[in-house]
């Protein structure tokens, strides 16, 4: 079980957010939580049924993900990635979701501008941590990394909040790529490219309400 204690270790270390007047922010994951998400009650109790412990299950898959955004993010920028004394069994499935992303980046120009960059919005009060925002065929992109089965819609709406920081952060979005690599070796990779994300940006707003206000004391 020492996989599932690294997972746990790293899995509750999460970035923190300040604004200029060292206010704590929320972050866009965070705020999103506020969500309902029916179809995880059954994946949840199909894992039980079958003996895994679903926390565990979760921790795990979560690393998976993080090593691979670092490979990714080492890759954009040019350095050597880091194992940071992860167990090989993690790296193996890491390195899965890595050379997805190498067979997508082999069908574009890909101009890394930031990579993992945490930003914060002064105005409506929340941070974020961009996987990258390059110019992608010479369009400046913010492309985002999901190692998940599918794409969801919530998807949109984190990426709508990112895009909403890069602008206050004075970078011109002009389009957006959610792009879902595969942990496993014959999953390959798929991508949902989005132009405009007004719709998905007002719905993120309610979130943000919904949230303060469950933060509020009763």
């Amino acid at each position: 079980m020492e996989i599932e204690k690294v997972a746990a270790k790293r899995s509750k270390t999460h970035t923190r957010y300040y604004n200029k007047a060292g206010t704590l922010l929320p972050g866009v994951t965070t705020i999103l939580g506020v969500l309902n998400k029916p179809a995880l009650v059954p994946w949840a109790n199909g894992l039980g049924l079958r003996g895994i412990n679903v926390r565990e299950y979760v921790d795990v898959l979560a690393l998976i993900g993080t090593i691979g955004h670092d490979m990714i993010c080492a890759h954009n920028k040019g350095v050597e990635f880091q194992r940071n004394g992860h167990p090989d069994e993690l790296i193996d499935k890491a390195e899965n979701c890595f050379l997805s992303y190498l067979s997508w980046e082999k069908q574009h120009k890909v101009d890394p501008i930031l990579c993992e960059a945490g930003l914060v919005s002064e105005t409506y009060g929340f941070g974020g941590t961009i996987d990258m925002f390059a110019k992608v065929d010479g369009v400046p992109t913010i492309v985002d990394y999901k190692t998940g089965k599918a794409i969801y819609p919530e998807h949109i709406y984190q990426v709508s909040a990112y895009r909403r920081l890069l602008d206050e952060n004075g970078h011109d979005v002009q389009a957006v790529r959610i792009l879902q690599i595969g942990r496993d070796e014959d999953e390959g990779f798929s991508e949902k490219v989005v132009s405009d994300t007004a719709r998905e940006w007002e719905i993120f707003q309610h979130c943000l309400g919904l949230y303060r206000l469950m933060k509020k004391s009763g």
